[in-house]
């Protein structure tokens, strides 16, 4: 199982900033796809973004033009910068990893999750 650390959550007013970051632990044969979920109170976790190995990405519709997601090959690290939020936004925020391990087996990690809040 990879280990994921998150940061990067936080408080934030409306029309405001947040990066979130996620890191993978240890060394892994080959990263897949690399993306954020969130989950709001009552609601189910939804995808927000996500980024495969050659760098194609997919976002929420309700995300598309205000927030991006990177990734850093090297670092094993994926980014979300999410600009002009809002407060339906708000939610705890998952980072999730696909990725082969040396053997060849398929994982498919989850952070601890990061909570974001957008209010004034």
């Amino acid at each position: 199982q990879v280990q994921l650390v998150e940061s990067g959550g936080g408080l934030v007013q409306p029309g405001g900033s947040l990066r979130l970051s996620c890191a993978a632990s240890r060394s892994i044969f080959r990263i897949n796809t690399m993306g954020w979920y969130r989950q709001a109170p009552g609601k189910q976790r939804e995808l927000v973004a996500k980024i495969v190995s050659g760098g194609s990405t997919n976002y929420a519709d309700s995300v598309k033009g205000r927030f991006t997601i990177s990734r850093d090959n090297a670092k094993n690290t994926v980014y979300l910068q999410m600009n002009s939020l809002k407060p339906e936004d708000t939610a705890v925020y998952y980072c999730n990893v696909e990725s082969t391990d040396y053997s060849g087996y398929s994982h498919s990690s989850w952070g601890q999750g990061t909570q974001v809040t957008v209010s004034s």
